[in-house]
């Protein structure tokens, strides 16, 4: 006796995003003022200006750069006036925030820029695990926004094991 096996989920029709495809390759440098800080929490102009003059800021050419500090620092903003400065001719972009925030903002860009066609009248699963990054609450929300007003219906997880997020009602 020989039974076919037919796999339910791919004849299901349901269409899967995977949010981790839409990070970027490319690693942003990172500047943490703290560095350039006296105790790593003042900031003395006379240094800092000596600081920016001397640093290496070739060592950014062609990259985004992340800009932040670590510490619990008041940092006045002719500081990264200074910085952007100093970085336009080598770096690529400068991001005020942590390579972490860059990655999110990139990623909510990407949503923005999302052709939702594909998806009207359609069940989506936003799937839900990562190995190699995690996914933040903000783009889960956004993917929210941005497809609730066209799909028939919207879930969370994997397509074996969904968490229903959204359906149409009838009529609507």
């Amino acid at each position: 006796m020989s039974e076919t096996l037919v796999n339910k989920i791919a004849e299901s029709g349901l269409i899967t995003l995977r949010p981790e495809e839409w990070v970027p390759s490319l690693k942003p440098a990172v500047l943490d003022l703290k560095d350039f800080l006296f105790m790593e929490l003042i900031l003395k102009e006379k240094d800092f200006r000596e600081m920016m003059k001397t640093h290496d800021w070739s060592q950014y050419k062609d990259q985004p750069l992340c800009v932040f500090c670590s510490t619990d620092a008041i940092i006045p903003s002719w500081a990264f006036m200074l910085i952007s400065t100093n970085a336009i001719p080598f770096t690529n972009q400068i991001f005020f925030g942590t390579p972490e925030q860059w990655i999110s903002k990139k990623m909510l860009d990407h949503i923005d820029h999302l052709d939702v066609t594909p998806y009207h009248d359609q069940r989506v699963i936003i799937k839900g695990c990562s190995d190699s990054v995690t996914i933040g609450p903000e783009i889960y929300m956004a993917l929210t926004n941005k497809l609730v007003p066209v799909v028939k219906s919207l879930m969370f997880g994997e397509p074996c094991s969904t968490v229903p997020v959204f359906k149409r009602s009838k009529g609507v």
